[in-house]
């Protein structure tokens, strides 16, 4: 194994050195309440907590995080950082599509989050209804997580590569009621039928309590819409204010399910609650990266899998960060 020495420039202005690094394991350990704490100070409280942990550790383990502290992570990752980086970018979209290339500075970021809240809100979703996001990796899918997360709904992102069959089973036992999707995805020059997947999954139900399906027009395919439950992007969101209001959560209210992949047996919803998982993925983002103002990040994860979840979404956004996502098959250079 080769072991290759950090430049001094940059373990000098590292957020973590191997002295931060030993003294903080240890207060970890020895003073856990106080540590976790002040690891919460990564997020911006509306109502400040009181209790660090409670819960137990034994077989039926039950472990409470920050539970009597409210918060909303859409904020956190978005409007404390407004006006000061209204201008910043938030994220470099590259696609492998020509012309699709964007920049969304934190400002735009904010009014596109909001649209789509108005858009769920309007369309009758409440706090705590379910959302199902089947998209490519596009920045709406980002901004579709952080509407639900916005209003206090449960976002469920599916991987737009799985199945029709893949997705029905996760709408049924995620009671979701709403579904975020597009016309098509595009990944390695093949276009993935993802309205038309709904369309089957749907349609293979005798019973399902899906009210409506909201498409982006990714590549503004003609495809059939059914009348009173299909919502176009054009109508349903661009048509709203650019303001939205924001959920009070609390710490231990979910934020969001991911299924497993079902490669071994069933796929397992796992709920991840809205304070804990705050704290984790913005330290953890943070300290295990390094990200500094200055710098361009970027995590090749979709957001169809928590590695996305976190280090594209949440972690990067509440840190300030400018990322870069990307639609397509990283296939260049080829060696």
């Amino acid at each position: 194994m080769t072991n290759y020495k950090i430049p001094q420039n940059i373990s000098d202005n590292a957020h973590i050195t191997p002295d931060d690094y030993e003294y903080m394991y240890e207060r970890s350990i020895k003073d856990p309440t106080g540590f976790w704490e002040e690891m919460a100070s990564h997020l911006t409280w509306i109502k400040p907590f009181t209790k660090v942990k409670s819960g137990n550790f034994n077989d039926d383990v039950d472990v409470k995080w920050y539970e009597d502290g409210t918060l909303n992570l859409c904020a956190n990752a978005i409007d404390r950082h407004l006006p000061a980086r209204t201008h910043q970018i938030a994220y470099v979209f590259e696609s492998d599509e020509p012309g699709h290339a964007q920049n969304i500075t934190y400002g735009i970021l904010k009014e596109k989050t909001c649209q789509i809240a108005n858009a769920l809100l309007a369309n009758g979703v409440k706090k705590g209804d379910r959302v199902t996001i089947y998209m490519p990796m596009i920045p709406e899918a980002i901004m579709s997580m952080l509407a639900c997360a916005r209003i206090g709904a449960v976002h469920s992102v599916v991987f737009a590569g799985f199945s029709a069959d893949a997705l029905q089973g996760r709408i049924v036992n995620s009671k979701s009621d709403f579904i975020i999707t597009a016309d098509e995805g595009v990944r390695g020059g093949k276009k993935t039928p993802l309205k038309s997947n709904v369309d089957k999954a749907l349609n293979g139900l005798k019973n399902h309590n899906v009210r409506h399906v909201l498409v982006y027009p990714r590549t503004h395919a003609k495809l059939p819409m059914t009348e009173g439950r299909d919502l176009t992007w054009k109508n349903a969101v661009l048509t709203q204010k650019t303001d939205a209001p924001i959920a009070e959560m609390n710490a231990e209210d979910p934020l969001f399910i991911l299924y497993t992949s079902g490669s071994t047996g069933t796929p397992k919803g796992v709920v991840h609650t809205t304070g804990g998982y705050g704290v984790y993925t913005a330290l953890t983002h943070q300290w295990v990266f390094d990200i500094h103002e200055e710098d361009v990040y970027w995590c090749s994860a979709d957001v169809g899998w928590v590695t996305g979840h976190s280090y594209v979404v949440y972690g990067p956004l509440i840190n300030g960060c400018t990322s870069v996502i990307y639609e397509g098959v990283p296939n260049y250079p080829n060696w």
